[in-house]
C-alpha cells in the first residue's frame, strides 16, 4: 500500500491497456475530491490528479511533439476545469493559458505549470518532470500553498505536509544543472564551492533534488517564468530551504510581468556563498 502522497504508473494500469491512441478527454473529471479540503490539501490533490492524466497519456502509444501537446493540453485542461469547480472565485495564471489580466486585482491567484518538463514527459520512463500547482495570496503579497507532483517517480512534495530536509550525506558539494542547457555561471561557481554537477529534466525536479538531498544548490539564469518556480518555491520555503533571485532580492510572484528569469535554491548554510559569488561574478 502506498503512503500519503504516494501514487504511481499502475493506479491507470487497466485503462492504459486499451489499444491505439487514444488521449483520456477532459469529461473524465476525477470525483474523489476531498470535501472543503483546505487549499495545500486541495493543490496536492490537483498535482496528484493532474499527474494522473499524464501517466494516462503516456501510456496511450504517442511519441515526439504529439505527446508533448497531448500532455500539456490534458493536464491543463484538467487542472482548470477542477479548479473552476472547486475555487471559482479565484483567478488562475497557467503556462498554457492565456494570461487574464485580472489576476491582478484578484485576491486569490493559482500558478500552476500543467506540466513541467515536456521534454523529459515524451521520453519514457524518464521520471524528471512534474505537475507544479501553487497558490499566491494578496494578504501575504506572497506564495502560501504549493504542490510539486513527480508522477512517474510516485511522489509528491507539498506544503500540506511541509517535507523536511535531512543533514547532507554527500562529501562534495552538488549542484543540479540542467541536461541540455546550463548557465555558464554555474561552471564557476562550482569550481569555488569545489562541487559536482548532477544533470536532470524540470526545474521543480531540480527544486526538489535540494529538497530530497539528491543537491545541495539550483541556481538558474537561463530565462524562466513564475510558473516554473511557482510552486517548487513554495514547497522549498516551507521544508527550510534558502530561496532568492540570483541578486539576492526576494522571489515576487502575481506580477504584470511573468518573466521572472532567475533563482537560487539552497540549504541555508550555503546560501551567502553562493550570492557572494554570484556577486563578485557579474557577468559570469
Amino acid at each position: 500500500m502506498r503512503g500519503p502522497g504516494r501514487f504511481g504508473p499502475s493506479d491507470y494500469a487497466a485503462t492504459a491497456r486499451s489499444p491505439g491512441p487514444r488521449v483520456w478527454p477532459v469529461t473524465d473529471v476525477p470525483a474523489n475530491a476531498p470535501n472543503h479540503a483546505d487549499d495545500h490539501t486541495l493543490a496536492r490533490w490537483l498535482a496528484e490528479e493532474a499527474g494522473r492524466r499524464l501517466l494516462h497519456v503516456r501510456a496511450e502509444g504517442l511519441e515526439g511533439r504529439e505527446l508533448k501537446d497531448a500532455g500539456d493540453r490534458a493536464a491543463h485542461e484538467l487542472l482548470v476545469r477542477l479548479l473552476a469547480e472547486h475555487r471559482p472565485g479565484d483567478a488562475v495564471l497557467s503556462e498554457e493559458g492565456k494570461d487574464d489580466k485580472v489576476r491582478l486585482d484578484s485576491e486569490r491567484v493559482w500558478i500552476v505549470d500543467p506540466l513541467d518538463g515536456t521534454r523529459e514527459f515524451s521520453e519514457p520512463p524518464r521520471d524528471d518532470w512534474a505537475v507544479h500547482v501553487a497558490l499566491w495570496e494578496r494578504a501575504a503579497d506572497d506564495l502560501t500553498v504549493g504542490a510539486v507532483a513527480q508522477p512517474a517517480l510516485g511522489e509528491t512534495f507539498a506544503t500540506d505536509q511541509a517535507p523536511v530536509v535531512p543533514a547532507s550525506t554527500a562529501e562534495r558539494v552538488r549542484i543540479a544543472v540542467s541536461r541540455s542547457r546550463p548557465p555558464e555561471l554555474v561552471h564557476g561557481l562550482a569550481a569555488d564551492l569545489d562541487a559536482e554537477l548532477v544533470a536532470m529534466g524540470s526545474a521543480g525536479v531540480k527544486v526538489m533534488s535540494v529538497v530530497r538531498d539528491l543537491t545541495d544548490v539550483y541556481v538558474h539564469a537561463g530565462g524562466q517564468y513564475e510558473w516554473d518556480s511557482a510552486a517548487p518555491v513554495a514547497v522549498a520555503r516551507a521544508a527550510g530551504l534558502f530561496t532568492s533571485r540570483i541578486d539576492g532580492t526576494p522571489l515576487r510572484y502575481n506580477q504584470d510581468d511573468v518573466y521572472l528569469p532567475d533563482l537560487v535554491v539552497c540549504r541555508p548554510e550555503l546560501a551567502d556563498r553562493v550570492l557572494a559569488w554570484i556577486r563578485e561574478h557579474p557577468t559570469a
